[in-house]
């Protein structure tokens, strides 16, 4: 069985910086794509970021110069570095795993507020 666990939410101030982590156990098929996405209240959910297994990345224009994926493939962690964090930035991050089949973590919440 699949699980992801996210770990790193929390408050942070405008402009400030945060560090999410995921961990992928009980894959047992080849991960295509490691990713985060996220859920602001009343909002639909939205990619963040992405990475493939060759390390292609890919963000909406909303975070791209803020935020940074990367991967282990080997631990099959990946994190997410915002920087420059804004109000609009919070919401529910969801660490998503794909395999062939679609996978996600239960969230976890960041907050940007002074």
């Amino acid at each position: 069985q699949v699980r992801l666990v996210e770990s790193g939410g929390g408050l942070v101030q405008p402009g400030g910086s945060l560090r999410l982590s995921c961990t992928a156990s009980g894959v047992t098929f080849r991960i295509e794509t490691m990713g985060w996405y996220r859920q602001a209240p009343g909002k639909e959910r939205e990619l963040v970021a992405q990475i493939t297994s060759t390390g292609s990345t890919n963000y909406p224009d909303s975070v791209k110069g803020r935020f940074t994926i990367s991967r282990d493939s080997v631990k099959n962690t990946v994190n997410l570095q915002m920087n420059s964090l804004k109000p609009e930035d919070t919401a529910v991050y969801y660490c998503n795993c794909r395999t062939g089949l679609n996978y996600w973590g239960k969230g976890t919440l960041v907050t940007v507020s002074s």
